[in-house]
Parts: C-alpha cells; structure tokens; sequence
C-alpha cells in the first residue's frame, strides 16, 4: 500500500515524524501511505512532512487501513516468545525494520508475580538519542507487550550505554535495507 493517496474522511490525531509533537490533521486532508507497518501508519503530506497515524485512527484514512482483530489468548499459556513476537511488530516510522531486527531491543526479561501474571522488564534504545519518536516507540513497546496474554505489568526502560549503532542491526535488517 505504499505511495498509495488517501483522504482523511475524518480529523485526526497524528504525530510529526521526526519531532514527536503532536498535531491534529483534518478532515479532507490529502496524504500519502509511506508504510504501513507494525499496525501504525506513516503518511506525507503535500509539502513532504511524515506525520504517524496511530493503528487505532486508521479507518479514517478508509476501511483498508481499519484496525484488524487480533485473537484473545489464554492467559495461563504465557511464552516469552510472544513477547518478542510482538516486539517485531514495533516499527520506527521511518525505517521499514522493524526495532528487533533494528537492534534497538537490548533486554527482555518475564518474571512471575506473587499474584499471578507475568512482570515484563524491557531495555530498549534508539537509532539517535535526540529523537524525537523516542516516547511514542516506548509506547507502543509497553502498549504491545501488554497485550500478550499472562502479562500484568510491562516496564521499558529507555537506555543510551551501549549506545546504538549500525553494527546492532541483523543481517534481516541489513538485507530489508538493501544493505547486503
């Protein structure tokens, strides 16, 4: 669906893309599809600003762009596999890796709780320490994460030691990249 128009049928709250500032974008709006990954969509305007539609907004821009159901599992059937299942549906809204393959996850760690569940504790970095993204991607780590069925609480914590860099990346990544 990528470069593909389409036309807010409704306003909509978005967030600038590098920036994070939130802004909300109206009805009639003309944007264009730059990905559609991880659930979240990234649009361009006109002028070439990226904007991030949340997944839950997506029906706006048309029935294709809906959020999709997703199964109720059986919380007593927890797995730290699907944690990190659903770590690889978290994508930076200008790079098509997702933030597994990117490297930018450095620990997942699941520990039962007293009354039952499962406490997630994640470490997570990004590609630059400025960005902007940085509190939406922690978002939507902690949103996902507390999805998965068993977990009760998840935490993510931001870190910068190690810091980041091209080396983290696997060769997935490299290869979605056309770096290999």
């Amino acid at each position: 669906m990528r470069g593909v128009t389409a036309m807010l049928e409704r306003e909509v709250p978005a967030t600038i893309i590098p920036s994070g500032d939130k802004v909300v974008l109206p009805e009639g709006a003309e944007l264009r599809v730059m990905q559609t990954l991880g659930g979240n969509i990234t649009v361009q305007d006109p002028y070439g600003q990226l904007f991030r539609i949340d997944e839950k907004d997506g029906a706006a821009l048309g029935e294709e762009y809906a959020p999709k159901e997703k199964a109720a599992g059986d919380p007593s059937e927890f797995h730290e596999e699907q944690v990190w299942e659903q770590l690889r549906t978290v994508y930076d809204p200008e790079i098509p890796v997702n933030i597994v393959e990117l490297g930018l996850v450095y620990a997942c760690k699941a520990e039962p709780m007293p009354e039952g569940g499962q406490r997630v504790d994640i470490q997570m970095t990004l590609t630059a320490p400025g960005c902007g993204m940085g509190p939406v991607l922690v978002d939507d780590v902690r949103t996902k994460v507390s999805g998965v069925p068993g977990v009760k609480e998840a935490h993510v914590e931001l870190v910068w030691d190690p810091p980041w860099d091209q080396s983290r990346m696997t060769d997935v990544a490299r290869l979605q990249l056309g770096w290999m």
